[in-house]
């Protein structure tokens, strides 16, 4: 469908697997059963902190805010992909594909800070043990996890507030839901300034937080190198393993996403990487955080017996 320029888009075209029909109930299917095991993990995640008493504790509370993050993230994307996977060309009013663009952004930097506060509050539990309680307090827990969702909500308004937000052209989006990079394409040549504001809100969202994070982590892997008891110094590296498994497969799917170079190939790899993102990551994290974790099985396994 051809628009002439500057001519008010009401609706875009998602195209998806709609050139591919026999891949569509597959995948229907397959994202049924993640976006179930997803609610049912992160729920559960959020039940247990907030109902033990024994897991009101800095680290289980931002796991709480991740599970939170995860279960409104996946919702977010999830179900428009499972219904638009039956349909052959589906279509989404432009209303509608703002408000999911603002909402994953809003949710993915929320992740990006509170991954690097969590780094952090490893860092000062393994090097400044007797300091914990009081650098970690339940106030500053609450004030940090407060400053991460704020932060993260104003880099994602204030492009679109400040910069009007205009499109020319065809109006199909090449992907499953408006994924940024599929969306930008169709912006009008003089919105630059709001493609810079968005690119500067990105990097204060994504870079910055990750070199925290690996600065956070070097300062644990100097500390862990200082403990000499050896099973004292593995039980720390096995206690940071799977907080850096996370990190590692967020961050790098977001690079995979947004820095790799552009092309045909690319954009249908695109595609499957943002469904794995937005599908699979939400599963890993209840299983890596929550369920590894002796406190919150103990807790699982007393509500069960109850």
């Amino acid at each position: 469908q051809e628009i002439e320029n500057h001519t008010k888009m009401t609706e875009f075209i998602l195209v998806g697997l709609s050139k591919h029909p026999p891949s569509q109930s597959v995948l229907f299917w397959a994202l049924m059963f993640l976006y179930r095991v997803t609610l049912a993990g992160n729920s559960m995640s959020v039940f247990l902190v907030g109902a033990n008493s024994q897991l009101h504790t800095p680290m289980h509370s931002f796991h709480g805010n991740l599970s939170l993050r995860d279960i409104l993230f996946s919702t977010s994307a999830v179900p428009l992909v499972v219904v638009n996977s039956l349909q052959n060309f589906p279509t989404i009013s432009c209303r509608s594909c703002f408000a999911q663009l603002a909402i994953r952004a809003f949710l993915a930097r929320a992740e990006c800070f509170l991954l690097a506060i969590m780094a952090y509050g490893r860092f000062v539990a393994i090097s400044s043990p007797l300091g914990y309680n009081l650098v970690m307090s339940s106030r500053a827990c609450i004030l940090m996890a407060l400053v991460a969702w704020t932060t993260a909500f104003l880099l994602t308004v204030m492009p679109i507030l400040l910069f009007p937000i205009s499109f020319c052209g065809h109006n199909a989006i090449d992907h499953f839901s408006c994924e940024v990079q599929a969306t930008f394409k169709l912006l009008c040549p003089h919105t630059v300034s709001l493609e810079v504001a968005v690119m500067v809100c990105a990097v204060i969202s994504r870079p910055v937080p990750l070199i925290f994070i690996l600065t956070s982590y070097l300062g644990i892997l100097r500390a862990v190198l200082r403990i000499h008891p050896i099973t004292m110094r593995l039980k720390a590296f096995s206690a940071c393993g799977s907080p850096l498994v996370v990190v590692a497969i967020y961050f790098g799917t977001l690079a995979y996403i947004y820095v790799t170079p552009q092309n045909k190939k690319s954009q249908d790899r695109d595609k499957i990487v943002s469904l794995f993102y937005a599908a699979v990551t939400p599963v890993l994290n209840p299983l890596i955080y929550t369920l590894r974790n002796e406190d919150v099985k103990a807790a699982l396994r007393g509500v069960a017996c109850r």
